[in-house]
């Protein structure tokens, strides 16, 4: 009931705040899952975007122009990004937020990149995304490898001299930040116990965790979504097999912990920065609780890929692609993320993961 609530709220507010002024628009896209097991990442999304274009609108817009945001729905799956992605081109968007997970936003950048739309992920991680060579992507998120290096080096540091086990999803996004802890691990001298996939979508992991208990495995780095990880950090609690989970990115969400239960204590993960205490964010940090939404996750990520696409646009002069690429690649932008700039492949010059740990349904910078 409460999720439902928070739905109607969240399709109330979007159709007021959506609302512009007669004349001339732009048009602009934002995509992910807003429906499905990861719809709570695009409803963040979503309303990051939204506000964004809200302040912009009420400071005049964008070269004088008032800015529209459009909503597509991929649900997270590769084919149905593809056809997110040609409805928004069709209804005349030239710029798109988004996607949220690789395996989406990649087929999806194709379509963008045919129809000179600028694309700014705030979210997707894996490395082909931008090794591609797509003028047009950017994104502001901590690649793959660079998470997985991370993760290869916290567990050899911290549990040299025991078990490990790196499981994944199989998706373009926890396959390949497993792949990269794994060599990092290796690299570093230790050999993981277990290295497997697992079926995502299930609604039980038993055999998982009696596989990773019968091998004593102290620690399993996860690679893969947060409802899955959720049920075995679960099951793990339920067996009393005190099991040490890690995780990769997107584990910032409130319905991890109903999801998981008790069982989130302890649950180590890292993540692009918890912006909600940098004073940069903080106005637009307090707008979002007095309406109700809490900002957590990819929210504020949202918000700055609109913020970085405006900037440009004005420091440039034009919404041109060409010219925005090029004042993507030659300026720093002021974001609720803080001062930002990118690479020659879109990517960001600074790749800086962060650790978090789960403690009292919360979670907090690992110390």
């Amino acid at each position: 009931m409460v999720r439902r609530k928070l739905l109607v709220f969240s399709a109330i507010w979007a159709m007021a705040l959506y609302t512009t002024s007669a004349g001339a628009e732009i048009l602009i896209g934002v995509a992910g899952p807003m429906t499905g097991k990861l719809a709570w990442f695009g409803e963040q999304m979503e309303r990051g975007a939204g506000l964004a274009v809200a302040d912009l609108n009420a400071a005049g817009g964008v070269l004088g122009q008032q800015v529209r945001l459009i909503t597509g729905d991929d649900f997270c799956d590769p084919e149905q990004a593809v056809a997110a992605a040609r409805k928004l081109v069709s209804d005349g968007v030239i710029f798109v937020v988004g996607h949220y997970c690789s395996g989406a936003s990649i087929p999806a950048s194709a379509i963008y990149e045919a129809a000179g739309v600028l694309q700014i992920s705030p979210s997707s991680s894996n490395p082909t995304l931008t090794e591609l060579g797509r003028a047009n992507v950017f994104r502001i998120q901590n690649r793959d490898d660079a998470v997985g290096v991370a993760i290869g080096n916290y567990l050899a540091d911290s549990w040299p001299d025991n078990n490990i086990a790196i499981l994944h999803d199989n998706t373009a996004f926890g396959r390949v930040i497993a792949e990269e802890a794994k060599k990092q691990l290796n690299r570093r001298g230790l050999t993981e116990a277990i290295y497997q996939d697992y079926v995502p979508g299930k609604a039980d992991y038993g055999t998982e965790i009696a596989e990773l208990q019968a091998a004593d495995i102290a620690v399993a780095f996860i690679g893969g979504y947060h409802p899955e990880i959720g049920l075995m950090a679960r099951l793990a609690r339920d067996r009393g097999y005190p099991v040490q989970l890690i995780a990769g990115t997107n584990m910032g969400t409130e319905e991890f912990s109903l999801i998981a239960g008790p069982a989130t204590e302890g649950t180590i993960f890292t993540d692009h920065a918890d912006l909600r205490e940098r004073a940069e964010a903080a106005p637009v940090v307090e707008r979002f609780r007095a309406s109700g939404f809490e900002p957590e996750g990819d929210t504020l990520y949202a918000y700055g890929a609109v913020q970085v696409w405006a900037q440009a646009a004005e420091k440039t002069g034009s919404l041109e692609l060409q010219a925005m690429i090029a004042s993507l690649r030659e300026h720093q932008f002021d974001t609720v993320l803080g001062p930002i700039d990118f690479d020659e492949k879109g990517d960001l010059t600074v790749q800086s993961p962060a650790w978090y740990v789960w403690r009292d349904g919360g979670y907090l910078p690992l110390e």
